[in-house]
C-alpha cells in the first residue's frame, strides 16, 4: 500500500490541470471585471496603473483581491510559481469608446459620419443617456446644440423629419392580403416611425398613420 502511494500521487499530478502563468495585467483585469460584474459594459476597456508590484513578470494566481469601485483603487496578492506571495496595488480605470462631435452642430442639422470621432472616455463620464454607438448618432437630426468633444445625450438628437406639414404623401394600407394606396396630405410634421395626422384626398377622410419614409405613410388597423 505504501509503495503504491507515490505512484498514485504522481498519476493524480499528471491528471490535474496545470496552472498557467499570466502577467499581472491579465490576472488583475479578470479580477476587476468580476468585481464590476453587471456594471461594466462588455466592450469597456480597462486601463491599469500599478503603484506597487509593477516589476512582477508573471504569477500563477491571485489569492486575494480588494477594490474600491468608486475610485478604481485595488490591492491584490499574487502567488508565483515558487509559492511566494507578492503585493500588487494600483488603479483600474474603465474606458468606453463613444462618438463625440468634431465641431459644433446646431438644431436641425443632420449628423454625418464626418461630424464625429470615436474617443475613449472614462466610464464615470458616460451617463445612462449617453449615445455610445456610432450607428445611433449617424443620420440623426440635432435637437439641442452639440458641442465638440463632449458626449451626446440621447435626448439631444432625434430621428430626422420625413414628413412636413402640407406635404403630399402616399398612403399605404397592407394587411397581408390586401394592399391599397391612395394620395393624401400631411396635417403635421413627423419623424420616422412617428404617428402623423393626414387626410385622404380621395375620400377627404382624416386618418392617423405612421411616417415610414419621405413621402410615405402607413395606416395600420
Amino acid at each position: 500500500m505504501h509503495r503504491a502511494l507515490p505512484l498514485l500521487l504522481a498519476a493524480l499530478t499528471l491528471l490535474a490541470p496545470a496552472l498557467r502563468a499570466e502577467t499581472p495585467d491579465v490576472l488583475i483585469d479578470e479580477q476587476v471585471r468580476q468585481n464590476w460584474e453587471g456594471r461594466l459594459p462588455i466592450d469597456a476597456v480597462l486601463k491599469l496603473r500599478f503603484t506597487q508590484g509593477a516589476d512582477l513578470q508573471d504569477a500563477d494566481l491571485i489569492s486575494a483581491f480588494w477594490m474600491d469601485r468608486d475610485t478604481g483603487r485595488f490591492l491584490a496578492n499574487a502567488v508565483t510559481e515558487d509559492g511566494l506571495t507578492h503585493r500588487l496595488a494600483g488603479i483600474a480605470v474603465a474606458q468606453l469608446s463613444i462618438p463625440v462631435p468634431t465641431r459644433q452642430l446646431m438644431p436641425g442639422q443632420i449628423v454625418s459620419k464626418s461630424d464625429f470621432n470615436m474617443v475613449d472616455l472614462p466610464l464615470r463620464r458616460v451617463g445612462a443617456y449617453t449615445v455610445t454607438a456610432a450607428e445611433d448618432l449617424e443620420g440623426m437630426q440635432v435637437r439641442r446644440m452639440l458641442s465638440p468633444g463632449r458626449p451626446v445625450m440621447s435626448q439631444s438628437v432625434i430621428q430626422p423629419l420625413v414628413i412636413t406639414r402640407g406635404d403630399k404623401v402616399n398612403i399605404l394600407y397592407d394587411d397581408g392580403r390586401l394592399v391599397v394606396t391612395a394620395p393624401g396630405r400631411a396635417l403635421d410634421d413627423a419623424h420616422k416611425g412617428q404617428d402623423v395626422r393626414i387626410v385622404n384626398l380621395v375620400s377627404n377622410t382624416p386618418l392617423v398613420a405612421i411616417a415610414r419614409e419621405e413621402g410615405l405613410v402607413e395606416v395600420i388597423r
